[in-house]
């Protein structure tokens, strides 16, 4: 039974999702979901049975001291709302309701109904699932974020991907076939990983994550310290490569198949989603600070 009692009305709400663990390579899409937690303060209102999706071997629970006392956490998938102001969503208010957790190791249909429960108790009128697969491409380059939906008219509305993939999914491809059924838009954002550094964090693929989000709901999403945690992870990567010649080799076969492919990265559309995103953080407000930065074939 679902209780929101403690929940205000949502003012046109879409539900943000990521899951740790077969969809969520170097936990770049747990992470993008947790900066917006932490960003704009969620407040969670809900969280699922542990013990009707989770197989405590696979994921155990972890016991903590709370001042002397001995409590423990439960392997989970939580909800939370975060209210956006105008200055912060082009001009209009609006709410996110998120949702963080594990994978569930059983009951996916069920997992995936009681999620659609709340999104359709709340309002909810648009679900974007994020994700992160590891991947061929180069970390010299710019994160590609793949944005697939298995809605042919929202594809069309939004400008984007069909999804047309036939293989092994995971609860990323579930809820959005649930969505579908239910008559509720769905949308999957997609981030490539380097295969060659895929421990996390990567905070260069959240950010990738984060800027067509963005993009998508049309937000301006305060980024904090992410911008110079990409930087370091770069530098990081860098040094990686140079330590090694054979990384280094194949990090340079990467890159010019990359460069010789068709690079939307450099295409008009993505230079001014850029500078757009650019003017919308030069308020007093805005944390970004300098001048647009904008992301070619150079990376």
């Amino acid at each position: 039974m679902i209780e929101l009692e403690g929940v205000p009305e949502l003012v046109d709400p879409v539900m943000v999702a990521a899951f740790e663990g077969w969809n969520d390579a170097a936990d770049a899409a747990s992470a993008a979901v947790a900066h917006l937690e932490r960003t704009w303060k969620g407040e969670v209102f809900a969280a699922l049975d542990a013990e009707d999706y989770y197989d405590f071997q696979v994921n155990r629970p972890h016991v903590w001291l709370d001042g002397g006392v001995r409590r423990v956490t439960w392997p989970t998938t939580r909800l939370s709302v975060v209210r956006i102001g105008e200055e912060h969503g082009r001009g209009r208010a609006r709410d996110l309701v998120l949702v963080r957790g594990i994978e569930p190791s059983m009951r996916w249909r069920s997992f995936c109904n009681e999620i659609l429960g709340f999104a359709h108790e709340l309002g909810v009128e648009m679900v974007v699932v994020l994700g992160a697969l590891l991947g061929d491409t180069p970390h010299t380059r710019p994160v590609p974020v793949t944005s697939v939906t298995a809605d042919e008219d929202l594809a069309r509305t939004l400008s984007l991907e069909e999804s047309r993939y036939e293989g092994p999914t995971g609860i990323v491809g579930i809820l959005q076939e649930a969505c579908a059924h239910a008559g509720l838009p769905a949308v999957s954002l997609w981030a490539a990983v380097p295969h060659y550094v895929s421990q996390p964090p990567n905070p260069k693929a959240s950010l990738a994550l984060l800027h067509r989000l963005e993009d998508l709901l049309e937000l301006s999403i305060p980024l904090g310290e992410l911008p110079e945690d990409a930087r370091a992870w770069q530098i990081g990567a860098d040094q990686l490569a140079a330590e090694d010649s054979e990384v280094a080799e194949y990090v340079q076969a990467l890159e010019q198949a990359r460069d010789t492919a068709e690079l939307p990265e450099a295409s008009g559309e993505a230079i001014a989603r850029e500078f757009e995103r650019y003017l919308r953080r030069r308020d007093p407000g805005g944390d970004d600070e300098g001048p647009p930065h904008f992301r070619g074939p150079a990376g």
